[in-house]
């Protein structure tokens, strides 16, 4: 897949388990576990929004884009 989720690194550097995250955002811990291993389809914007929020970082910090066959 092409678009590379590193919020594990984000979480890690802010000394935050996803446990917190998912309090701090009002998200289940299955849907941010999801979005973690990269296995989400999609996500709303509101989502976005609020984990960019409760992390101080901007969706790119979060999200990366490699063509197919490339190594993140």
């Amino acid at each position: 897949m092409p678009v590379i989720v590193t919020l594990d690194g984000i979480l890690a550097a802010r000394g935050l388990t996803l446990t917190e995250l998912s309090q701090a955002v009002d998200i289940t811990m299955a849907n941010l576990s999801i979005l973690k291993t990269g296995k989400a389809k999609a996500i709303r914007f509101s989502t976005l929004e609020a984990i960019c929020t409760a992390l101080d970082c901007q969706p790119g910090d979060i999200l990366s884009f490699t063509a197919d066959g490339e190594t993140a």
